[in-house]
This record gives C-alpha cells, structure tokens and sequence, in this order.
C-alpha cells in the first residue's frame, strides 16, 4: 500500500514528502522523550498528510499493557504536546496501527514477541517489511538492545525493504566511547540505516543557515576572516536541571551541549559550499571544518566551566545546582561551559569561534552571531560614533526564530551621531505556516531514508577529538583540587569566561 502521487514530480520542493509503507518501534516509550517529543510528533505528521494510511507504530517497554493501554498512553501524550490540533478521524487511522510488547531489553521471548509483532503488522497493515527501531534508551542499553534485534532476525531486510536504527545522543562520553558504540552499531546496521538524532539539525532556523549563506550574494563576500572579526554561538537555559539529576550529573553542560549541538552549528557556520545539497555533499564540507579545528594552547585561558549558585529566576528564589535533588554536595559536574576555538582554514584564519552553554543564565535562547570587524575609516567627528558598536548577524534558533541585522545609522536630528540599529526578520511575521517541531522533521527523515541532517560516526569522533582534551584539562585541575567556579543563577555565567574573551578585547552578547 502505497500513497506515492504517481503526478509528483521529485524534483518540485513545493509538495511535501510522503513516507511510504513502514513502521516505527519505539524503545523505551515510557519516558519523557517519547511521551513529549518522539509521540507526539508522530501524530503531527499524521496530521499532517505525511505518513502512510497503514502506519504502525508499536511500544516496547517493561509495562504490563496491552495494545488498548499503549493507546491511552500515547492518546494522553497527543492531547497534551501535540503542535497541531486533535483530529479524531486522524487519530483514529492512526491508532489502529497500535501495537505494544511488554518486556526488558535482556528478554529473548519478549523480542520473539516483537519479531512475530513486525510480521503481523506487515500483513494487516501493508508496512511492507520498513521498520525504523528508535532507541529512546540510555546509552548503555543499545548494545543490548541492538544485540536482541539482530538476534532475533529483527535487523534483516529483503529485497528492496528497510530496516533503520535511531539513536539518541549523547553519542558516548569520549572519543573511546564513540568509537565502542559506533562499533557496536556497525556491526549490526550498515552506515546508511544509522540515524543518530540531534534535534537541533531538525530546527528550522539551522537550515535556514544554509539559505542565507548559498542563496545571497550579499553575504557570501564577506563571510571570512577578512571582515570577521569573531562568531559567538549560545545555547542557554534559564532552568535548571530539574528531575534529570541522575543523567546531567557527571555528564556536564559541555558533553551534553558543545560536542553535539553546537559543533555542529560551527560546522553549518564555517563551511564551504557544498557541490549539492545532498547528503555526502554537505558531510564532507562538516568534516572538513571539525577537522581543521584548533584549540588554543592554554586551555586554562581558552576554556571556562561554572556552577549554578542559587539566585533568582522567573522571580522566584531557585537553589544552587550543589542543592539539587540528587546532587553530591562535592560534584564538579559544570552547568556552564565556554570554548575559544579557531579555524585552520584560509577562509577563517585568526577568527576566533566562542561556543558557550549554561543552565541558569539570564534568558533562554539558542543564537549564533556573526560579528563584523569595524569599518578601518571613520570620517566623522570624535563623539558622532561613540555609541556605534560592531556590525553584527544574528542567526535566532529559538525562541522567536528569524535573523536579526545590526549596522550603524544616524539618529534623527541636527547633529550628526551614529547609533546601532536593527533589522529584523522573524519566521512568524514572514510565513503564514508555523515550522514544524524538529522531531517530525527528523522522524520523517528517517522513515524516507533521507540523511542530511543526521551526522556520520566520522562527525561524531571529530567532535569528540575536539572536547576531550577540554575536558582532560578540566580532570586535571580537578584532581588538583580545583573545580568550576560558581555563578549567580540568573547571570551570564562565570568571570572566567567574561575573561576568557576580554583577553582579546571582545565581550560576550548579552541576548
């Protein structure tokens, strides 16, 4: 059973692209990630049109439910994280591919359950042997898990169908790590069925770094070290870590943060265009960038790390991260992480990247700026630019996503006097269609089988090659009897990292 319009022509980007017959498995559908992201947008892309009418979806977890309970379960997700409205005839098509198979992860019946579950639904609901097996697990579990599948016949596909694997990050804990599981996934799936998901490459805004920078004239000229004068990538949070105590301690802001997301921004920002936009074309212009990245020889002056103290956010008083629930009172685990890294290219050389991370900082927001060097010649008096700054674009993932344009302007009146301006482009107020959540993006990306916005195993130990010697120098000053410094919560983070860039003469953006 197939929706495919047999009018479409592949080439027209305008219509939308359907997934044909398949089915996903979700391990470890119980917990927040399915309940609030991995479910629910399953059923927006049902909603909308993107899914085929025999669509399954089938829950594997250590409950004692059955099909009926799983329903109520994923209904109570849909209701209450879903983007677009609840449509009960959508529903209705969707649940009758609902499936679930009690049992853990070292439960060989259980996977035998789920073998003859995959059969059945290939007969009742045509998904025609497709199956993508999402690993909403820690870690640790994949190799078990991964082991099971394969084991039990689950891996094995005929003829022209599929069988897929999605895995969460983090991708390991160091290079070592990485290389283990990707070790471990290779030798069950071939590369080309490994989907690694980092939700942040499913955001509109990041693909939109690729439009403004391939489809204007404008910006490519000068979108190198001769007029940049530095880049500043942000992801912050003013919460804190709430109930994830048990993952985040021990794990920090830099793992959890920088060697996925935001390396992979940098890569985005500093790359060179792509033969096409396919997804070999744009995997080796990222590699070239995580290849060519160097950090600076003194780490202790080129890398900051900090603690969350308590303080005041959202107007309430908040505890420090020493005070959270489940938390040693001697953890060293930071909440903030900051980065000066360069680029060994010729298009970047002595353009310095600042990757910085924090939970508690003043404001949620995900930017990348782009700041320009100063004009070399003023032909003004002293005091007409006084308040003029650097020229700066501004690329905002979230919230409010869109690009903001600083540059200098005169200010209305008899005298002559410069002040910054902005122009501002925001997806809200330019399209009439809200962007769709980055998991139905990326979920339908994988059930097409269509990789760009997925990295490679060789994307994943660059980035570890990058962050471990960070991360080594932060054991060392720990085994010295260091730690990271503390912060207010509701600041900026730490002085560290306010030094770390006015070494240079540069200043963090306060966004």
């Amino acid at each position: 059973m197939s929706t495919a319009n047999p009018l479409r022509d592949p080439r027209d980007r305008r219509l939308p692209r359907i997934a044909g017959p398949c089915g996903l498995v979700i391990f470890g559908v119980t917990g927040d990630l399915a309940r609030k992201k991995v479910v629910p947008a399953v059923y927006d892309l049902a909603n909308r049109g993107l899914l085929p009418p025999g669509f399954s979806l089938t829950g594997f977890a250590r409950r004692d439910w059955d099909d009926q309970d799983f329903a109520q379960v994923v209904h109570d997700a849909v209701r209450e994280h879903a983007r677009t409205e609840f449509r009960e005839e959508v529903w209705a098509q969707l649940a009758e591919g609902f499936r679930f198979v009690a049992g853990s992860f070292d439960d060989g019946e259980a996977f035998e359950r789920l073998h003859d579950t995959v059969r059945e639904l290939d007969r009742s609901r045509g998904t025609g042997g497709n199956h993508a097996f999402y690993l909403a697990v820690p870690p640790a579990a994949f190799g078990t898990v991964v082991a099971q599948l394969q084991h039990h016949g689950l891996t094995r596909s005929e003829g022209d169908t599929w069988r897929r694997v999605v895995v969460e990050k983090p991708f390991g804990h160091d290079l070592a790590s990485a290389r283990e599981l990707n070790d471990t996934l290779a030798g069950v799936f071939p590369e080309s069925s490994v989907f690694r998901i980092d939700h942040y490459l499913g955001k509109e805004t990041v693909q939109n770094i690729l439009a403004i920078r391939f489809a204007n004239a404008m910006f490519e000229p000068i979108w190198n070290s001769h007029y940049v004068d530095h880049v500043q990538i942000t992801m912050a949070e003013d919460i804190g870590i709430g109930s994830r105590a048990g993952y985040y301690d021990g794990i920090g802001a830099a793992r959890d943060v920088i060697q996925n997301h935001l390396l992979q921004l940098m890569a985005l920002i500093a790359m060179e265009e792509p033969v096409s936009f396919d997804a070999g074309a744009l995997r080796v212009e990222k590699q070239k960038v995580l290849s060519a990245v160097r950090l600076p020889d003194d780490l202790s002056r080129g890398a900051a790390r900090g603690q969350y103290a308590a303080g005041w956010a959202g107007g309430r008083r908040v505890p420090g991260f020493l005070e959270e629930q489940g938390i040693s009172l001697t953890s060293t685990t930071e909440t903030y992480a900051a980065v000066q890294l360069f680029v060994d290219t010729r298009r970047w050389a002595g353009v310095p990247f600042h990757l910085r991370t924090g939970k508690r900082l003043g404001r949620r927001v995900t930017e990348v700026a782009v700041v320009f060097k100063r004009a070399p010649h003023l032909p003004f008096g002293p005091h007409a630019t006084e308040e003029l700054t650097h020229n700066t674009l501004v690329i905002r993932v979230q919230p409010d996503e869109g690009v903001t344009l600083g540059f200098g302007a005169k200010v209305p009146g008899t005298q002559l006097e410069i002040r910054d301006v902005t122009m501002d482009f925001a997806y809200g107020g330019s399209f009439t269609e809200s962007s769709p959540e980055a998991y139905e993006r990326l979920i339908l990306d994988v059930l097409l089988g269509d990789p760009p916005l997925f990295p490679r195993h060789e994307e994943v130990e660059l980035s570890w090659r990058i962050l471990d010697p960070v991360l080594e120098h932060w054991a060392a000053e720990d085994a010295a009897g260091g730690g990271p410094d503390l912060y207010v919560s509701g600041t900026w983070g730490p002085e560290s990292a306010d030094r770390m860039v006015a070494r240079d003469g540069r200043t963090w953006r306060r966004p």
